[in-house]
């Protein structure tokens, strides 16, 4: 059996294995639209220049962050988990490709994290105003941030199992960065040019504040880059910083992946 139709039978069997918790599911997806819809209904009165409101801004933050939230932490949970109950030490002993388990765990992210997109643009749509763009070219901008941002951030959240002693401290390791970024990187705090000069420089390091950044150069008006602190959408900058921390993820997986808790 080749390594492609093992990591598809892998993947398969992840969305099974995430569906079936349903508590888990019904967390992971209706966190960051139940925030989308209370901050954004708090902002919902507050124009910006670039004929824009601070409701539709958070929104199109919020897409990227939930990217994260369905890549980052999901697989930094998952992973200690298979650790500490014995799956990954029972994988390792079988003839499975060691890749196929790292495709298919790819392959439940990406699938959560369209899920959790269609999700936040519908709140988005419905009670915010928010208008899906028609112009392909913006369509082609939303399939690389968000394929760049999708396997980044799975490679950090693999990388940052390892820092979790156990699989019940793994949500608090992932929640913490996770929740930091989002207030230094223009999510929760909107538009980022109102947050501290200190404070962007600080998230333009991370992979956060340009998956935002490149959402919503898909889902605001083109007036709307003046409210970004270089006045641009910066897409160069984005691909260039999200395709870094592919290699810096898949650097540090190498380096920090444990198969035991040994």
């Amino acid at each position: 059996m080749s390594t492609a139709t093992t990591s598809a039978a892998r993947g398969r069997l992840e969305l099974r294995e995430f569906f079936r918790r349903r508590d888990a599911v019904v967390f992971t997806f209706a966190l960051p639209a139940f925030i989308l819809v209370l901050l954004g209904s708090v902002f919902s009165g507050r124009a910006l220049p670039g004929d824009v409101s601070m409701s539709q801004v958070f929104t199109a933050s919020m897409v990227g962050a939930g990217i994260i939230s369905t890549s980052f932490i999901t697989l930094g949970v998952s992973v200690a988990n298979d650790r500490e109950d014995g799956t990954l030490k029972r994988l390792r002993g079988t003839p499975m490709p060691v890749a196929a388990y790292f495709l298919g765990k790819l392959a439940l992210v990406a699938v959560a994290s369209a899920a959790e997109v269609v999700l936040l643009l519908a709140v988005g749509v419905g009670l915010h105003g928010v208008e899906l763009p028609t112009d392909p070219a913006r369509w082609l901008v939303f399939a690389w941030v968000f394929g760049l941002g999708v396997v980044s951030c799975s490679l950090l959240g693999i990388a940052a199992s390892a820092v979790a002693r156990s699989a019940r401290s793994a949500p608090a390791v992932m929640n913490l960065p996770y929740i930091g970024l989002q207030f230094i990187s223009g999510v929760f705090i909107n538009p980022i040019v109102a947050l501290p000069a200190a404070m962007v420089t600080v998230a333009s390091f991370f992979p956060l504040k340009w998956i935002a950044q490149g959402m919503r150069s898909v889902f605001l008006p083109d007036g709307a880059a003046a409210l970004e602190m270089a006045g641009t959408w910066e897409h160069g900058t984005t691909a260039l910083v999200l395709g870094a921390w592919c290699v810096v993820g898949l650097g540090l997986c190498l380096v920090t992946f444990r198969w035991t808790d040994e």
